[in-house]
C-alpha cells in the first residue's frame, strides 16, 4: 500500500495519535555577546540537524541556527552594536516535504490531517537548494544589513550583518527571508527570538531568569508511511481551490493540525505559584491563533490572570488587561504577564479560539501546589516614556495608500498589492481598471490610480531620511493581511470602514471601481493596536493608517504582507530611504508626494 492509497479516515486517525501535554517544553539556549565579542563578531551556523517534535514521533530532519530548532535567543542592551556573521553550513536536500492536495467529498479538510492526501510531492520543491538569507524582524538597521531577499548566499557562503540596537527594549525576530522560497525556509526551522535590553525595562523589576521564556508558536503538518504511520517528516500541504490562467493550481496559505511552542508539538510548562513573563511570537507561515487560557478541570476562561505589557515595538504605557481572547497574527509578538500565584494547584491551557480549528490546544501550565513568596506587584505605568501619536500631533507628513486587492482581481487567481498615487481634479475618472475612488469621512471623493503591483515593477516609494510618513492599507476585499514595514516601527492613527464583498463598488473584473467607496465609519484602535508596531492586522474592508518615522538607517528596504505564502506569491514591494539633500538630485520616477496628503 502506498501513502496515495491512505484513507482519509485513517490520516485523521493518525493526527489524533499524539498525547497532547506529554513532553516539556524547550527552552532556546541564550546568547550574550560580551561587548568584545559584540564588536569582535559572532557566528551562528545555518545547519542541517535532527530533532524531536514530540516524543512519540521519530526525529524530524530540520534547517537550524546552531543546530536549534527554533534557534538561539539572542539577547543585547541598547546601543551596543553587535556583528553576526549568518554561516549557511545546511548541507542536503530541503527537509520539507510539499503537496497540493484536493478536497474529497465527505472527508475533512486534508489541511486538517497530516499526510499527503493522495498528491504527488512537488519535485521543484524538492529540488530547491539550501539557498538563505537572515533578516531580524523590527531592526533599525542599513539597508545592506537588513537581508535583501534577493542577496541569499549558498552553502559554503557568509552573509555579514551589522545590528546597531539603537532601540527601546523589545522583542525582535530573526528568519529567512529568501525572495520566493521565505516559505519553505522557515517551515524548516530557520527562526529565532532576538532581545533588546535597556535601562527603563530594568527599571521595572519585571520577573527575569528562569521566569522570562520565550513562546515561539507555529502550526505544521507531518508526513505519513505507507501504512499511516507518522514519519515525523515536515510536510507542507495546501489545499487547492482552483486553477488559474495558465493551468496552475491555486492555493491558500499554509495551516497545519499540530502546534509547536519551542519546537515541541503540545508542550507542559512546569511553573511555581508566581508572576512570570513570556515573550509570545507567532512564527506561524500564515496561521492567525486566537489565544485564550482556560482552566483544565472547569472548562471555564481564565480571568484576571494575565497581562499584555508590550507588543511589537516595545512596553506599553500601562498594562492591559487579558481576560478576553487575543489575536496574534503572524510576525507579531505580544509581551505577556501572568500570574499563576492566582492559580495555585491548577492546570490551565493555552488554546486558539479561532473558529474551525482541528486542535484547539496549544500548550499547559502546571502550577506548583506551594505557596510562593513573590515581591513583584504590576505596576500601573509600565513606560514613561511611551507617547501617543495623533494625526495632529506629528509634524507635516507623507501620505501613501496601498490597495490589497482580492483573489480574481482583473484576472489575478492570488491576492494581490497596488502602490497608489492620488490624480488631481480633472485627471482619469473611473470606471477603469487600476482606478480606485473613495469618499473620505470629510465627505471629499479622491481619485487614485495604480502604479506598482509586482515586486519587479519599477520603484515607487522614495522616502525622505528623517520624515514621517502615513501610510494606508486598505483592504478590499479576501482574506485578513497582517502587513510588516521594515526598519520602522509604526502607531494605528485610525481604522476606517468601506465597503468590501458583493456590496463593494470595486469590480473584481475590471479592477476598479464603478462608484466611489464610501467611508462607513471607524472601528476602535485596541489598546494593544494603540503601542508601537512594525506588524499590523489588515481585516477585509478596513483602512488601517500608521504612521512612523523613516530613520536610523538608510538604503533599500521592503514591505510585505506577513503571510509568507502571499509573501512569496507577490505581496512584496520596494522602497528606498535616502538623505534628503540626496533625494533632490533623483531622476528616477520614485519621489515626490504619491498620496497627495
Amino acid at each position: 500500500m502506498t501513502e496515495t492509497a491512505i484513507s482519509p479516515a485513517r490520516a485523521q486517525e493518525a493526527a489524533a495519535e499524539l498525547t497532547p501535554f506529554l513532553d516539556a517544553l524547550r527552552i532556546p539556549p541564550v546568547l550574550r555577546p560580551s561587548r568584545s565579542e559584540a564588536l569582535r563578531g559572532i557566528e551562528i551556523d545555518q545547519r542541517a540537524t535532527w530533532v524531536r517534535l514530540h516524543s512519540q514521533l521519530p526525529p524530524t530532519r530540520v534547517w537550524a541556527y546552531d543546530g536549534h530548532c527554533p534557534g538561539p535567543t539572542i539577547e543585547v542592551r541598547r546601543g551596543r552594536r553587535l556583528r553576526i556573521t549568518w554561516n549557511n553550513r545546511l548541507t542536503g536536500t530541503m527537509p520539507v516535504t510539499a503537496v497540493e492536495a484536493k478536497p474529497e467529498p465527505g472527508a475533512p479538510p486534508p489541511g486538517d490531517v497530516p499526510g499527503r492526501s493522495g498528491a504527488a510531492p512537488l519535485a521543484d520543491v524538492a529540488a530547491l537548494p539550501p539557498w538563505t538569507v537572515t533578516h531580524l524582524h523590527g531592526a533599525p538597521t542599513g539597508g545592506g544589513n537588513d537581508g535583501w531577499s534577493e542577496n541569499a548566499v549558498s552553502p559554503g557562503d557568509s552573509q555579514l550583518c551589522e545590528y546597531p540596537n539603537d532601540h527601546r527594549a523589545v522583542a525582535w525576530w530573526y528568519h529567512d527571508h529568501a525572495m520566493d522560497i521565505t516559505r519553505w525556509n522557515v517551515f524548516a526551522g530557520l527562526a529565532g527570538m532576538y532581545l533588546v535590553r535597556d535601562d527603563e525595562e530594568d527599571a521595572l523589576r519585571l520577573p527575569k531568569g528562569d521566569r522570562e521564556i520565550p513562546l515561539i508558536v507555529q502550526d505544521r503538518n507531518l508526513d505519513l508511511d505507507e501504512d499511516g504511520r507518522l514519519t515525523g517528516r515536515l510536510l507542507h500541504k495546501t489545499v487547492v481551490v482552483g486553477q488559474d490562467a495558465h493551468g496552475k493550481n491555486v492555493t491558500p496559505p499554509f495551516t497545519g493540525p499540530y502546534t509547536l511552542v519551542n519546537g515541541v508539538i503540545w508542550p507542559h510548562l512546569d511553573v511555581d505559584a508566581r508572576w512570570y513573563r513570556f515573550r509570545l511570537l507567532n512564527a506561524a507561515n500564515a496561521r492567525t491563533f486566537l489565544f485564550g487560557l482556560v482552566d483544565e478541570e472547569t472548562g471555564e476562561a481564565v480571568r484576571g490572570a494575565a497581562w499584555q505589557i508590550g507588543t511589537d515595538g516595545g512596553l506599553l504605557p500601562r498594562p492591559v488587561a487579558l481576560d478576553a481572547p487575543l489575536s496574534v497574527a503572524p510576525a507579531e509578538r505580544i509581551d505577556l504577564l501572568i500570574d499563576f500565584g492566582r492559580l495555585r494547584g491548577r492546570r490551565i491551557r493555552l488554546v486558539n479560539l479561532a473558529p474551525g480549528v482541528a486542535h484547539p490546544q496549544v500548550m499547559q501550565f502546571r502550577v506548583g501546589d506551594e505557596q510562593v513568596c513573590d515581591p513583584f506587584v504590576l505596576p500601573q505605568v509600565i513606560s514613561g516614556s511611551f507617547r501617543r501619536l495623533t494625526h495632529d500631533t506629528v509634524p507635516e507628513h507623507e501620505h501613501r495608500l496601498i490597495a490589497l486587492t482580492p483573489p480574481g482581481t482583473a484576472g489575478d487567481a492570488h491576492p494581490g498589492m497596488w502602490e497608489m498615487s492620488r490624480i488631481e481634479s480633472g485627471g482619469t475618472q473611473p470606471p477603469g481598471a487600476g482606478v480606485i475612488q473613495i469618499k473620505g469621512a470629510d465627505g471629499r471623493v479622491r481619485t487614485y490610480r495604480r502604479g506598482a503591483r509586482t515586486f519587479d515593477d519599477t520603484l515607487g516609494f522614495m522616502v525622505e531620511h528623517g520624515a514621517w510618513e502615513q501610510w494606508s492599507f486598505l483592504n478590499l476585499g479576501g482574506p485578513m493581511h497582517p502587513m510588516h514595514i521594515h526598519l520602522i516601527d509604526f502607531q494605528v492613527l485610525s481604522r476606517d470602514v468601506y465597503p468590501a464583498g458583493p456590496d463593494s463598488p470595486f469590480d473584481i473584473a475590471l479592477g476598479g471601481t464603478r462608484a466611489p467607496l464610501v467611508h462607513g465609519g471607524r472601528v476602535p484602535v485596541s489598546e494593544g493596536d494603540a503601542g508601537w508596531k512594525d506588524v499590523i492586522q489588515v481585516p477585509p474592508g478596513q483602512m488601517v493608517n500608521v504612521i512612523g518615522r523613516f530613520h536610523g538607517a538608510k538604503g533599500r528596504f521592503m514591505y510585505h504582507c506577513h503571510l509568507l505564502e502571499h509573501e512569496d506569491m507577490g505581496m512584496m514591494r520596494p522602497f528606498v530611504v535616502m538623505p534628503p539633500e540626496v533625494l533632490k538630485f533623483h531622476h528616477g520616477t520614485g519621489g515626490g508626494h504619491h498620496g497627495g496628503h
